[in-house]
């Protein structure tokens, strides 16, 4: 599955285009961010500005309207310049919720101020404590009562919250006793921060070993209008699964992205670093392992532009998608212990920018799904094997 000339000299455009805001933003100011657990505000911005983060919106609600294709393309080479795309990757595609469920008053109000940044939506309310991914057993419920549902429950590793106006949250509207299947009953409220925070909803941040603005919420009695209903009560699960496989390929191009990154590094470092009167590069022990990674990124990369061309043609895709993600994150993790290996004590160092991303790259391997469900998901739904949980 090959991409015709004319795509292929559109995406190298975009590739240029990313690379040039980029270009702004050095390794000193991500090592900055990260030191002190910030947010790239003026980065999101610069991205914002140029119409980046609307690229998946269509252009009747001021975006640009293009595919998963070139939206992967763009989150690839934000990781590859050596940014962190996890900072706002959510506002590109969390929106397509409201986009394919939503109501026409719901898109019109909505969307156009997502496109031009006016409203952040980067939040998405679904992981809890004793839940994980075991999401059909989420105990965050919705009572409604009168003109307003009244949400009481808790979330964690809710990314952005605090840099979000806006988050799609996944609640129960049905008791589970009450459904025929565990996958009904769930529905998906817009709840507006602005107005939330202090008002039922208290955020707290959590410390962790990447700097990615992760949280965890409590709700208590929180008042959210029956108009911020997405779609119809009770069919939640659908829509939040409708959507996975968006995130899936984007995931795999900011890995793809990330493992690019190192293996530039790796290189370069092992054609400069000079011991016994010759590069370290001419060792096989050096050489091999770097090969052996840029290899499985490239073949990571293939089955990525795969996935993302059977999305765009409105074609099945689920198991391409979730293949992509999990051969794209194994191999840029691969591609980050061979950098650190290679630059020995230095990888270590801040200054060498190897640390910051080598802790990045490594979510991928859980999340926003762990590999292991990968496994799983292929096992029963490709290979038709029994339920493994």
């Amino acid at each position: 599955m090959l991409l015709a000339d004319e795509k292929v000299a559109f995406l190298e455009e975009l590739r240029q285009s990313v690379r040039a805001v980029c270009k702004a933003f050095s390794d000193t100011y991500w090592r900055e961010i990260d030191e002190h657990q910030a947010y790239p505000t003026e980065f999101v911005k610069a991205l914002t500005d140029a119409g980046f983060l609307a690229a998946l919106i269509p252009e009747e609600y001021g975006g640009s309207g293009l595919g998963i294709t070139e939206a992967s393309v763009i989150l690839e080479e934000i990781n590859r310049s050596g940014g962190n795309s996890g900072a706002c990757h959510a506002q590109m595609y969390t929106m397509g919720t409201i986009l394919r469920h939503g109501s026409d008053n719901q898109k019109r109000m909505y969307l156009p101020k997502i496109a031009d940044g006016s409203l952040r939506l980067q939040a998405f309310g679904v992981t809890e404590p004793n839940t994980g991914t075991d999401t059909t057993n989420l105990k965050t419920t919705a009572v409604r009562q009168g003109d307003h549902y009244i949400v009481n429950g808790q979330k964690v590793f809710i990314s952005r919250t605090e840099h979000s106006d806006l988050m799609i949250l996944l609640v129960r509207t049905t008791p589970v006793e009450q459904v025929t299947k565990k996958s009904e009953g769930l529905s998906v409220l817009l709840v507006d921060l602005r107005e939330a925070v202090g008002n039922g909803l208290e955020i707290r941040p959590i410390k962790t070993m990447m700097n990615h603005s992760t949280t965890e919420l409590f709700i208590e009695n929180l008042k959210v209008p029956v108009e911020n209903l997405i779609g119809e009560e009770g069919k939640g699960f659908r829509y939040i699964l409708d959507g996975m496989n968006a995130e899936r390929i984007l995931i795999a191009s900011e890995c793809i992205g990330d493992g690019r990154w190192f293996i530039e590094r790796a290189t370069n470092y092992a054609n400069d670093r000079v011991i016994f009167n010759r590069p370290i590069s001419q060792n096989q022990g050096i050489q091999f392992p770097i090969a052996r990674a840029f290899i499985n990124i490239e073949a990571a990369d293939l089955m990525r532009v795969k996935a993302a061309q059977l999305f765009d043609e409105g074609k099945s895709c689920g198991a391409e998608a979730n293949m992509s993600k999990l051969l794209a994150a194994d191999a840029s993790w691969e591609a980050a212990n061979v950098t650190l290996q290679t630059h020995g004590g230095y990888g270590f160092a801040t200054e060498y920018d190897i640390e910051r991303k080598f802790k990045e790259t490594r979510l991928y391997q859980v999340a926003p799904i762990s590999t292991n469900l990968i496994l799983s998901f292929v096992g029963e739904h490709v290979l038709k094997m029994p339920k493994s949980y």
